[in-house]
């Protein structure tokens, strides 16, 4: 039983490296993120003011405004998506290690008797 849980360990360390590091899955996990992204940074939010301002106000705050969506805002959405996307598949392989683990636990030999203990 040692044994097939280090088998299964193994496999779900090997399948988050993959996740994390092979080419085709970066490149997955990229395409996902900017799609994400995207769809995100589509929402149009606006800021409503309390109080008209003048129009040299107006204009330098639609500036401030256009500037953060066009130019800070997508990388910032990117970044904080791959690590959204990444933790998603990381859990998704350790549920599968889980289901694994549960089913190599269910389908086990009973070996020991109810009275002896476990190491």
């Amino acid at each position: 039983m040692h044994r097939k849980f280090q088998e299964l360990l193994h496999e779900y360390k090997k399948e988050v490296f993959q996740v994390e590091h092979d080419k085709k899955s970066i490149e997955e996990v990229t395409h996902e993120c900017v799609e994400i992204a995207d769809e995100v940074l589509a929402q149009k939010y606006n800021y409503h003011f309390h109080k008209l301002p003048d129009a040299n106000r107006a204009e330098i705050i639609n500036m401030i405004s256009n500037y953060t969506r066009e130019a800070i805002l997508p990388p910032v959405v990117q970044n904080l998506v791959r690590r959204q996307v990444v933790i998603e598949r990381r859990v998704d392989a350790l549920v599968g290690l889980i289901e694994s683990m549960l089913d190599a636990l269910s389908t086990a030999p009973s070996t020991s008797s109810p009275s002896s203990s476990v190491d």
